[in-house]
């Protein structure tokens, strides 16, 4: 079975970056092969990875109508494999999928589902899952994270980012999901002011490492270049290795 690491946080926080620089790091670490899961409606990891799904899994789920289009001659298990093999994007020992976002007003329990039930049946064939989850709290309250070896929540440095950090893993407890651990990565930070670093060891949370401003991921946004091609000797690459070897060595990967 597949280790499931996935990221949640505020919106802000740069979590789709970190996501993008967790792929990286465990392809170097020969961690693949690797599917990435863009859970967010707002999608970004395809720029992060570059790699574009032609489709969504919310796309495949307004093609057939809620599931009611499906041909009466063809099994309904057997026209959703075919339709969602268009949802993958393959790339070199990394593949994507993506959840995209529903029409209007439409609730995405139905999306959530296809997207659960498809990465089910995917994880056989890989070694490592990582799910980008929207910014927020809710993909938890709907119980879309679940089965997670290792949930990262990104924060930036301050005391906002590291309340809502804590409220993500208290309804992590209050829901009693499968998470078998939790950490704290800080975003955009070579340091953490007192009072932050006061509020993580008051809390209890688990800090698996800084992540430092590094100006090479702006430059590489502002060209459309995957953050994959960033050369190793990055401020923010090493940071992101660093922290899943020291994971790694404390159990939290195995």
């Amino acid at each position: 079975m597949a280790e499931v690491i996935a990221l949640a946080g505020k919106g802000g926080t740069g979590k789709t970056t970190v996501a993008g620089l967790v792929v990286r790091s465990l392809r170097r670490a020969n961690r693949t092969p690797i599917l990435a899961v863009d859970a967010d409606p707002n999608s970004c990891l395809d720029a992060a990875l570059g790699l574009h799904p032609a489709r969504t899994i919310s796309d495949v789920l307004h093609a057939s109508h809620g599931l009611r289009g499906v041909p009466e001659t063809m099994p309904k298990a057997t026209y959703l494999e075919y339709e969602l093999e268009a949802c993958l994007a393959e790339g070199r020992e990394i593949d994507l999928i993506e959840m995209g976002r529903p029409e209007g007003p439409a609730c995405y329990c139905s999306a959530n589902h296809l997207l659960r039930s498809y990465i089910d049946r995917l994880m056989g064939a890989y070694r490592t899952v990582v799910v980008d989850n929207e910014a927020g709290m809710e993909h938890l309250s709907r119980r879309t994270t679940r089965d997670v070896d290792l949930l990262l929540i990104v924060s930036d440095p301050t005391q906002v980012g590291i309340r809502s950090a804590q409220r993500i893993r208290a309804l992590v407890a209050e829901l009693a999901l499968p998470v078998r651990r939790t950490a704290l990565v800080v975003n955009q930070a070579t340091g953490l002011p007192p009072q932050v670093e006061a509020s993580i060891a008051a809390d209890g949370l688990e800090l698996a490492g800084l992540v430092p401003d590094d100006p090479r991921i702006l430059e590489f946004e502002l060209a459309g270049r995957p953050l994959l091609e960033l050369p190793d000797d990055a401020p923010a690459v090493g940071a992101v290795e660093r922290m899943l070897a020291a994971l790694s060595a404390g159990g939290g990967l195995t």
